[in-house]
């Protein structure tokens, strides 16, 4: 009876710490955390539960505009935002957007989008368009969000992402001096995310040559 106790507990315990992000209409749900949002079937994925902390989200517009009389698809390019939602819910939204023109120009001038969060609140929402090269650059968001990731100094720990260059580097606004701060783990994981796939193997290489010496 006791370990039925508990394990509702836990149950509960659990759920009440997850929050939802949902996106509103005419916006896809690319990526969560670095792995991407599959369909399911012939349904996009809208929403996804978050635990508390800071989560690396990727989303685009994708929806029907009309050009003079006729429909079309407007597709962006990715948008990588970065989203601690605590424990409320909360949607990712746009202006309402009805026609080519006007959706090209509100993204040309540097859209403006917002979360909107349980309770009535709404606050801006900063994030970086993703630049892909090359043919079909987006169709393979991981590979993407991997690529920024590395070049930026984010990886994705326990589920949360995090900026090891913030953590390890302080720079100071007023003198411009740069202070390496935080642990050895914590650097190391810094410059490993930085390094070429060569320096990579360099350094698994120099690693197990160290370990059997």
């Amino acid at each position: 009876m006791k370990n039925t106790l508990w394990l509702l507990v836990a149950l509960f315990s659990a759920t009440t710490q997850a929050a939802t992000l949902s996106v509103a209409d005419k916006i896809e749900l690319l990526a969560v955390d670095g792995k991407e949002v599959k369909a399911q079937g012939w349904n996009a994925v809208d929403s996804v539960e978050l635990s508390p902390g800071k989560h690396q989200v990727v989303v685009r517009f994708d929806g029907e505009v009309k050009r003079g009389s006729k429909s079309t698809i407007y597709t962006t390019r990715p948008y990588l935002f970065e989203i601690d939602l605590g424990h409320k819910n909360a949607e990712i939204t746009l202006p309402r957007l009805t026609t080519e023109s006007q959706a090209k120009a509100f993204f040309e001038r540097g859209a403006k989008w917002q979360l909107a969060i349980e309770g009535g609140a709404l606050q801006p929402l900063g994030g970086v368009e993703l630049q892909g090269e090359g043919f079909a650059a987006y169709s393979d968001i991981e590979a993407l969000v991997a690529a920024y990731n590395s070049d930026n100094g984010i990886v994705i720990e326990k589920g949360n992402a995090v900026d090891l260059q913030q953590v390890a580097v302080n720079v100071d606004n007023k003198t411009g001096k740069v202070e390496i701060t935080g642990d050895a783990l914590t650097q190391l994981k810094m410059w490993y995310t930085k390094a070429s796939n060569n320096d990579k193997k360099a350094f698994k290489i120099w690693m197990a040559e160290k370990d059997f010496n």
